[in-house]
């Protein structure tokens, strides 16, 4: 059995976890994730619903085992998130935690399921840092990354001639990731940043921030945050006037923080996205069926993502015969995935899903023809373009 990646001091581990990790009659899948938060709404319980999903999908190509989800609400504090997927491996033989959205919550699990030696299906963990310097070989982060987000963003912006750009972001670890990335891209394209401002998660008010965004003279107002904080921002943005001089994008904006604002405060916003709903036949098939089971509603790029990786995880673990993370990691990277809402996907030696990305620009209410009719595509971004190149992350599982 070959164990790709590994640390001397992983490979020197591995036999003690290969004891206590003969393939059990059912494969365990925790769902970490914010279940009434400002996070609630992207991945939640529509999240649960579409990992059931999966597990019945998977069942039904002819399966190989049992699968059980389960799910707790990690309240978007380290800590708590820690205690759980202790408790979880520990005690309740959980195989895989997958979602973690938030990502402070996924630094810290990141940690742990390489010390147990299990797999952290990173579906919604935004911070880059987590294919980068902190990598680990159990870990495989799907969906999208700060990097991503602020590139495919950056690049439509500039193409634009949108050069000049105030940043308004959250006050932890994905506020910071997602400025730094992005920042990064518009200043080698030759753009400049006008200025920062911070605000802390679970926000209301955000008159005094954008007064500062609106007076600094930048083309773009970039929101480096998301959930109910950008849910807010949007609608006061549109309130102060912002929108009509300045362009407003939305760094890590969903399409329920989209349906939240409404079209009439959202219009003209541009947005990145992994996924949308009405892209394919493929997104429209699996949107109509994932509405069926929760309340009519279309999933957002979270609990898509949820869904596909961990079909993938499921299908991996077949193939391995195996439940030791490094193992099911490195058998999800040995050939593309040919995913049906993200197209192509690569699993690489980070950990990081490279796939396509999107820019997509807000539709006006006049536009749209339904409910859940919201997005126009600007731009298809593919996978190679679109994530951080393999050798710029710093993570140690990349060979030199």
């Amino acid at each position: 059995m070959k164990f790709h990646h590994l640390t001397l001091a992983a490979a020197l581990l591995l036999p003690v976890a290969l004891a206590h990790a003969q393939m059990p009659e059912t494969v365990k899948v925790g769902i970490l994730n914010d279940m009434n938060g400002p996070f609630a709404d992207q991945s939640g319980r529509g999240s649960v619903v579409a990992a059931q999903m999966a597990a019945e999908d998977f069942a039904g190509q002819g399966g190989g085992f049992k699968v059980e989800i389960l799910s707790a609400d990690h309240l978007n504090k380290p800590d708590v998130a820690a205690g759980i997927v202790r408790q979880w491996v520990d005690q309740d033989g959980v195989d895989a935690v997958a979602d973690s959205v938030n990502s402070g919550v996924g630094l810290a699990v990141n940690t742990i399921m390489a010390e147990k030696h299990r797999t952290f299906v990173a579906s919604n963990v935004g911070t880059s840092d987590l294919t980068g310097k902190f990598c680990q070989p159990t870990t495989v982060q799907w969906t999208m990354d700060t990097y991503a987000m602020g590139n495919t963003m950056a690049r439509a912006m500039f193409a634009q001639g949108a050069d000049t750009w105030y940043y308004i972001s959250f006050d932890y670890a994905l506020g910071a990731a997602l400025e730094r990335d992005s920042t990064a891209v518009l200043t080698s394209l030759g753009g400049k940043v006008l200025g920062s401002v911070k605000h802390p998660l679970g926000t209301t008010d955000f008159s005094s921030y954008l007064l500062q965004a609106q007076s600094s003279g930048a083309k773009v107002v970039a929101l480096a945050d998301t959930g109910s904080d950008l849910i807010n921002a949007v609608k006061q943005a549109a309130e102060f006037g912002v929108t009509k001089k300045q362009i407003l994008a939305g760094l890590f904006t969903q399409i329920v923080d989209v349906k939240s604002i409404g079209l009439q405060s959202a219009q003209g916003m541009t947005v990145t996205e992994a996924f949308y709903w009405d892209l394919n036949d493929n997104t429209r098939a699996f949107s109509r069926r994932f509405g069926q089971r929760f309340d009519g509603k279309m999933p957002t790029a979270n609990q898509a993502g949820v869904y596909s990786s961990v079909l993938a995880y499921l299908n991996a673990v077949k193939a391995a015969q195996s439940i030791v993370g490094e193992t099911v990691v490195a058998q999800m990277g040995k050939q593309p995935i040919e995913d049906a809402l993200f197209g192509t996907v690569t699993v690489r030696k980070d950990g990081r899903a490279v796939h396509d990305m999107y820019t997509f620009r807000v539709k006006a209410p006049d536009e749209s023809k339904s409910p859940w009719d919201l997005y126009t595509v600007l731009a298809r971004v593919p996978g190679d373009k679109a994530f951080r190149p393999l050798d710029q992350g710093g993570c140690k599982l990349v060979m030199k």
